[in-house]
């Protein structure tokens, strides 16, 4: 589960560069982390233990398959 939140930290990280904006976001909302805990357990559970970037990159890969919120999500960060 510690595995699932951090990757949910990675998802919040705004490509802004500034540094309070992203000290901000990083933690994610408790409604970022709720709307993809479920994907990540079911999409991703594989690979849920190599990294916030991997996790990423298979939230990206099934794509058409995760939630409207978790799409959201990524989207409102520019992923």
């Amino acid at each position: 589960m510690r595995k699932v939140l951090l990757a949910l930290v990675l998802l919040s990280i705004p490509l802004s560069s500034d540094a309070f904006a992203q000290q901000q976001s990083r933690s994610g909302t408790p409604e970022e982390q709720k709307a993809c805990t479920r994907d990540v357990q079911k999409h991703c559970r594989a690979v849920i233990d190599q990294g916030d970037f991997t996790i990423l990159a298979c939230l990206k890969e099934h794509r058409t398959k995760i939630s409207a919120a978790c799409d959201q999500v990524l989207k409102s960060h520019g992923q």
